[in-house]
């Protein structure tokens, strides 16, 4: 099960479950579509791999199941 983390790990921009701008790697790095685009290029900082857009859990199955509370940002930023 996917964590849907809350936040963009380069600039901490909010993204909530129903975000279409999350993206995320297989290792569930997440990243907002303009840091993915303009300073990653494409590829996880963390692991290397690339990234895609993140799932959208549908509402009734969040509160079985609800997104991560816990926020992570990138140590050093995101070059």
């Amino acid at each position: 099960m996917l964590d849907l983390r809350p936040n963009c790990e380069c600039c901490d921009k909010d993204l909530p479950p129903e975000s279409t701008e999350a993206m995320i790697c297989t290792f569930e790095c997440t990243f907002c579509v303009a840091c993915v685009r303009d300073r990653l290029h494409g590829a996880c900082p963390n692991c290397g791999g690339n990234l895609v857009p993140r799932p959208i859990r549908p509402r009734a199955k969040l509160m079985k199941h609800p997104a991560s509370m816990k926020r992570i940002l990138r140590s050093g930023g995101c070059g």
